[in-house]
């Protein structure tokens, strides 16, 4: 339901910002007849997540500024709707943010993959030096925490800072490998001023890849998925970069992606139990079964002990 409010709003704030592109003037009553909401939303709309805008009020109704006409194609209407919507996904909430959003060297640093967000406030500062080196293709140095173990990262080359499901990610490359960094564990980062020749193909792995694991070799599974959750398989991509693979007879499916890293597959396993079983691989499958033996144990003995405890890495 929330995911469809979202779409809702998304869709409405993309349509205002068409009528502006356009050259149109916003009466506030006819758009809420239109959109079949509230005044009082469509104020919200115009007057908060539109803040950033260049726009003129006279007599009650709202347009773009003559310079910024026709400025936008229809990716820039959907990303900025969806961008106004969700204000609080960013770490600074200011409008000289919002407005950098218009940059389109700006949008280059940024990638969001959910519209839920996580607290970043006082890390502004980092966030906005570790976008300024992704767009001048700066080399940055940084301290990492992971969880009791902090580890010294240099040179790494970083190229998006990308939103996953609400957590923000640094997506570098160290070395010759691809990694991800949580935003959030990076500490005294160091813009080296050392400059970098970027990779398209890196690039096109950040943007097309569904999810935030990357890794120099990808991981094929095939799931079981019973017909009593089939329909939601079949919907929407449960599993990043699912694939049907068979319809069965009696309305289950066969369903295989192929991805970087198990946490891609392994959690939605767990949460659709006992409707998707792994058929391969089959050294994941073993892996999944004894994590749930110990879990199931552990329900009776009190606490899973360390020694059963399974690791997906």
């Amino acid at each position: 339901m929330r995911e469809k409010g979202h779409d809702t709003l998304v869709r409405r704030l993309a349509l205002m910002l068409l009528k502006l592109d356009q050259g149109d003037s916003l009466d506030p009553h006819k758009l809420a007849g239109e959109f079949g909401v509230n005044l009082r939303t469509i104020q919200r709309d115009l007057n908060e997540r539109f803040a950033y805008l260049p726009l003129n009020k006279v007599e009650g109704r709202y347009r773009l500024d003559s310079a910024f006409l026709g400025k936008f194609d229809n990716k820039d209407i959907e990303r900025f709707a969806s961008l106004a919507g969700i204000r609080g996904l960013f770490p600074s909430l200011s409008d000289d943010f919002l407005r950098d959003i218009f940059d389109t060297r700006m949008q280059a640093a940024l990638l969001v993959k959910g519209h839920h967000y996580e607290d970043l406030a006082g890390k502004e500062t980092v966030f906005k030096n570790l976008e300024h080196a992704i767009l001048e293709r700066r080399k940055v140095s940084f301290r990492y925490t992971r969880r009791i173990e902090q580890k010294s990262y240099e040179n790494i080359e970083p190229y998006k800072l990308l939103n996953h499901k609400g957590i923000w990610y640094l997506a570098g490359k160290d070395g010759t490998k691809l990694k991800t960094f949580s935003f959030a564990r990076i500490e005294s980062l160091i813009d080296t001023g050392i400059t970098f020749n970027p990779d398209p193909a890196i690039e096109s792995t950040i943007v097309e890849e569904e999810g935030i694991w990357f890794g120099d070799e990808s991981i094929e599974f095939v799931l079981e998925v019973d017909r009593e959750v089939a329909s939601y398989f079949k919907r929407r991509s449960v599993i990043a970069n699912q694939v049907i693979v068979k319809e069965l007879q009696d309305g289950g499916l066969i369903v295989s992606a192929r991805v970087g890293h198990p946490n891609q597959v392994v959690p939605h396993v767990r949460y659709w139990i006992p409707h998707v079983r792994i058929i391969s691989p089959h050294d994941m499958q073993r892996r999944f079964y004894q994590e749930l033996t110990a879990y199931i144990e552990s329900r009776s003995t009190g606490e899973m002990s360390n020694e059963r405890r399974t690791e997906w890495r």
